[in-house]
């Protein structure tokens, strides 16, 4: 995704590039200038074993896969989560260990994962069409949703919140009528900020939240507003952005897959009680979005259904 030629675009750009964390070999630390020049007092990631011999009997999307390739939904542009190191193309974050560490559990290894970026608005279709075996993206889970993925887990909750500059007047979703707030085209959060309720002037969807950070840092509109965790990588890297901290729903990160593939959704859900239970989910917190101070909360209990 392109950012627009300015100074501004270039300032974010600059700064996004600085929180990269990018991974080499499966749950490993890339080198230092693939960091951004983090320092090697940064949390260390996790590590994770290869499953050689898993097989998941009964799984149509497993079945296809088997001793190929996995392909895995993500972001691209979320700092902390998922994020796409534009020099290396390698990926970090959250998101991206999650991924990771279920790919291990299902025999995958490194070299054998295939990460896709998939804007929100492209999730469901990515995930009926095959284009993508798993979806791991700050991907809400709802029943709405439901209807056309599988989800597992949830690994992680969220909420939604506003990023506004520093000497902003916003201090919750009750200060945004009559201002113009921009969220991603095909989020939960753009959806729930259009309710008339909030009031605000004008609702702007943009391609990625880059595009809405950059958008609020020349002044064309007041707010960005999607769930916190994704918020928080913008606001450590840019000096001049806060978080209001009034959250205003809740977001259950979830794991995306073919809706009908029951033994799919139960590998998944069993990996991440197995890395939540070994220590692995919350070195992985540590190292990626612990960074921005806040420490890493228990992890939700799978949902099962």
């Amino acid at each position: 995704m392109k950012l627009r030629n300015t100074a501004a675009a270039a300032a974010v750009v600059v700064a996004l590039a600085v929180t990269a964390t990018a991974c080499g070999k499966s749950g490993s630390p890339d080198d230092k200038a693939g960091q951004g020049g983090e320092s090697s007092s940064a949390q260390a990631l996790p590590s994770y074993k290869v499953n050689t011999a898993a097989d998941v009997k009964d799984s149509p999307v497993f079945a296809r896969i088997k001793g190929k390739k996995i392909t895995i939904g993500t972001k691209a542009d979320q700092p902390g989560l998922g994020y796409e190191n534009p020099g290396t193309k390698k990926r970090s974050g959250f998101d991206v260990e999650i991924a990771r560490m279920i790919a291990a559990d299902l025999g995958f290894d490194e070299d054998h994962i295939t990460f896709k970026s998939v804007p929100s608005e492209a999730r469901e279709t990515q995930i009926a069409s095959g284009g993508v075996d798993l979806y791991v993206g700050t991907y809400t889970i709802n029943d709405e949703r439901k209807k056309q993925v599988g989800f597992g887990g949830p690994y992680y909750v969220a909420g939604q919140d506003l990023l506004v500059k520093a000497d902003s007047s916003i201090k919750s979703v009750d200060d945004i009528k009559g201002k113009k707030v921009c969220s991603a085209t095909g989020s939960s959060s753009l959806k729930r900020i259009k309710d008339p309720k909030y009031g605000a002037a004008e609702v702007k969807a943009q391609q990625g939240y880059q595009l809405c950070v950059q958008d609020l840092v020349n002044g064309s509109v007041d707010a960005v507003t999607t769930d916190d965790a994704i918020l928080k990588g913008y606001a450590a890297e840019n000096k001049g952005l806060k978080l209001t901290g009034n959250l205003f729903s809740k977001e259950p990160y979830g794991v995306g897959l073919n809706k009908d593939d029951k033994a799919l959704r139960e590998a998944v859900d069993k990996a991440l009680e197995a890395h939540e239970q070994n220590g692995d989910w919350k070195k992985a917190y540590d190292a990626t979005l612990g960074r921005s101070g806040a420490p890493a909360p228990t992890p939700p209990a799978v949902e099962r259904y």
